[in-house]
């Protein structure tokens, strides 16, 4: 059978794979697309297998959200070349969407997930075989709330977050929330979430501050709790000022009566 230039393409948009290979592979099949789109999956199980030794420090966090549910992944590569792709990225999409339809918890549960009845690990080898590069599931993130989701992934693709609040927020306030802790990254959400050992701590330390300064010893408390005041309006997510605008705190974007209950920042940087 005569392997035509309408095949090869009409190959090449169902797989995404190279021109060469798909014109290879249809001749290997005799022109027969399904049995090329077998054997094309076939290689890449078989592509992915050999590079699955290969380092994949690269990447993109998803921050995927979807009503009441949301996930974080994080989803790896070995260039910053294949990170930008756009099909790598649309694969993070899927492969977060789907973790967000089910209750699973371990990335190896992850890939044995169904999309298109097509299972998670044979997403990634076909990509695998797209891109060129070994790919993998680093980490993923899967929570669910009674009130609202807002998420945001830095331009990069390096930093993503998701912030879950105990009510509705607007979009825009929502999302805005999400890039200070991207650019912030705060250890808690508001003082009431400290832990009382992390209090201890550093009070012990802006006591001994105090007493290095020469503070006389009957305001040395005193000290400490302004100075602990501060601690909290930098460590804590809805005490902090707002970097878009710093004549306001994140506790005065929320509306009333909601606010942070979790967040979650996941970051290849560094």
């Amino acid at each position: 059978m005569a392997i035509t230039a309408a095949l090869v393409k009409e190959l090449r948009e169902k797989t995404g794979v190279g021109m060469m290979d798909c014109k290879k592979v249809l001749q290997e099949t005799n022109g027969d697309i399904e049995e090329a789109i077998k054997s094309l999956r076939e290689k890449g199980l078989s592509k992915a297998a050999k590079k699955s030794d290969r380092s994949t420090k690269e990447g993109r966090i998803i921050a995927f959200t979807s009503g009441t549910k949301a996930v974080l992944l994080e989803l790896n590569c070995e260039t910053d070349f294949v990170a930008s792709n756009d099909n790598f990225k649309a694969l993070g999409s899927k492969v977060a969407e789907v973790i967000s339809q089910n209750n699973v918890q371990t990335v190896d549960e992850a890939k044995d997930l169904e999309v298109d009845g097509s299972k998670v690990s044979e997403l990634i080898s076909d990509a695998v075989l797209q891109l060129g590069e070994n790919i993998n599931i680093g980490q993923f993130k899967s929570v669910s709330t009674s009130g609202s989701f807002s998420g945001y992934e830095h331009t990069n693709g390096k930093i993503g977050v998701i912030v879950e609040f105990t009510g509705a927020v607007e979009s825009e306030v929502g999302r805005d929330i999400a890039m200070q802790v991207a650019a912030m990254n705060p250890p808690y959400v508001s003082s009431d979430q400290v832990p009382d050992s992390d209090i201890q701590n550093e009070a012990d330390i802006l006591r001994k501050q105090a007493i290095s300064e020469g503070k006389p010893e009957q305001v040395v408390e005193k000290i400490i709790q302004g100075r602990l005041s501060k601690f909290y309006k930098e460590n804590c997510l809805v005490e902090q000022v707002f970097v878009k605008d710093q004549d306001k705190t994140i506790k005065q974007l929320l509306p009333e009566g909601t606010t942070v209950a979790t967040f979650d920042r996941f970051s290849l940087v560094g």
